[in-house]
């Protein structure tokens, strides 16, 4: 924490402009070495504070690039310590000779994470903050994005504090009812605390309940298209995805390996695979693709089962609404633009799942397909406002290991044990939600998390 660091935060490709961050209390020192005003009158060291200037990057006589420097210093930065900014011209040759002129008088090349780490460990932002950095950096869909500024702007770190307040209030209620039993009395004190993990462990089984959600937000839903061969499946991959990903013949049995694409519908990500056509075969590979197909069905968030109006439902319609069975799944009936001799009646009368017809050729009927998609999962539209989504795996560990906590104290109440029972199962409920935020976490987790971040951020 004592040295200064530096790195490009920016993309190392060619772009319009490139930002070398410096952060430690040197910065400006550093900068000053090297940092030439137009009318060579200003110091970087004097600047005021939060003010952008203009000049070159010298090595000696030798000049780097024409820049921009923006001045931030501590504890009104990112990292909460001193920090400049160096924006230079964006080419990969110029950004690497500007950040080996930094290094070369006196900072040190900043680790992966390293600047958001220090912003933890400074206090400039919580865990779960600092989390949410990475998390919008990966983004892959508008709801992702949404969510993690939410926990960038601290949504989750309010209703974790929240929830920790109560349950410390009711361990330092019955330390000091333990150490002053003349004073404070805790008669009857066992039903008031079952009332108060009640309604806390309401809070945490709430948070919970998004897990799921939060998942497929971040991760994108699982969306698996099974089908008949030549019903239309890869047809459908590429009319969704909108270009040709995916063979199309009329020869049966096409496909026969898995083919994954992910595509955004609506803001939300679905990681898409194209199967082989199951049905009934003797060819040794078209049977190993259409086992693959089996098996990525029973993993799926949702199926779209794709059926050809055109020719009648067989035994291997029926295998495949078999595999329907408690799963989200969509049959599409596909094919419309060609004679019918399936209807979405007849469907109805084997199946419960929703049912779209489309002509995946005439790309006609998807605009319909998606907002059943969308319906299928997301009731309604999602504000971000107050809504909180749990998408960190560490997060949800951390939740879980809450409420078994709270459980153990309603048993203990139950069971009439002594008090002090109260206080060991509460602490740990507080000290697992603490290490959602940060307050209770080893130096090796905070290692573990900020080394997944890029360099430079």
């Amino acid at each position: 924490m004592t040295d200064t660091i530096a790195a490009v935060a920016t993309a190392m490709t060619a772009s319009g402009i490139g930002i070398i961050r410096i952060s430690g209390p040197d910065s400006r020192k550093i900068v000053g070495k090297i940092y030439c005003s137009k009318n060579g009158k200003k110091r970087i060291e004097e600047v005021p504070s939060h003010t952008i200037n203009y000049g070159f990057i010298c090595d000696g006589k030798e000049t780097i690039d024409e820049v921009l420097i923006m001045v931030m210093d501590g504890p009104r930065s990112y990292t909460g310590e001193d920090t400049v900014e160096i924006d230079c011209h964006g080419g990969v040759l110029a950004m690497k000779r500007v950040l080996e002129t930094v290094v070369k008088y006196g900072a040190r090349p900043a680790e992966p994470g390293e600047f958001s780490k220090r912003a933890f460990l400074n206090g400039r932002m919580d865990l779960s903050q600092a989390e949410a950095v990475i998390d919008i950096i990966n983004a892959q869909n508008e709801y992702a994005l949404k969510s993690s500024l939410g926990q960038l702007r601290g949504n989750i770190q309010r209703v974790i504090k929240e929830i920790r307040e109560r349950i410390i209030y009711q361990i330092a209620y019955i330390e000091s009812a333990l150490d002053d039993p003349e004073h404070i009395s805790i008669d009857g004190y066992g039903e008031e605390l079952k009332k108060e993990v009640d309604n806390l462990l309401l809070k945490l089984e709430g948070l919970l309940q998004t897990v799921r959600e939060g998942k497929l937000m971040k991760e994108g839903i699982k969306t698996v298209i099974v089908g008949k061969p030549n019903a239309g499946k890869s047809s459908l991959l590429n009319t969704l995805v909108g270009e040709e990903r995916a063979i199309v013949t009329d020869i049966a049995g096409t496909t026969r390996d898995v083919l994954e694409e992910t595509i955004v519908l609506h803001g939300i990500s679905l990681r898409m695979l194209d199967t082989a056509g199951i049905r009934s075969t003797e060819d040794v590979v078209e049977k190993i693709g259409v086992k693959k197909a089996v098996e990525s069905a029973k993993d799926a968030d949702l199926i779209l089962y794709v059926v050809d109006s055109s020719v009648p439902l067989d035994e291997n319609d029926e295998e495949i609404m078999g595999i329907l069975q408690d799963k989200r799944a969509i049959v599409i009936l596909n094919k419309a633009d060609l004679q019918q001799v399936v209807t979405e009646e007849d469907l109805r009368k084997k199946t419960d799942h929703p049912i779209v017809t489309i002509s995946a050729r005439e790309e006609e009927g998807i605009d319909l397909l998606e907002q059943q998609i969308k319906k299928l999962f997301f009731e309604g539209e999602l504000s971000f406002n107050d809504e909180i989504y749990i998408t960190n795996v560490r997060h949800k560990a951390a939740l879980d290991e809450a409420e078994k906590s709270l459980e153990l104290v309603k048993n203990s109440i139950e069971m009439q044990m002594p008090e002090d029972f109260f206080s060991i199962d509460l602490m740990n409920a507080y000290e697992a939600l603490g290490s959602i935020i940060g307050e209770s976490v080893g130096e090796d987790l905070v290692n573990e998390i900020f080394s997944k971040f890029c360099t430079g951020k």
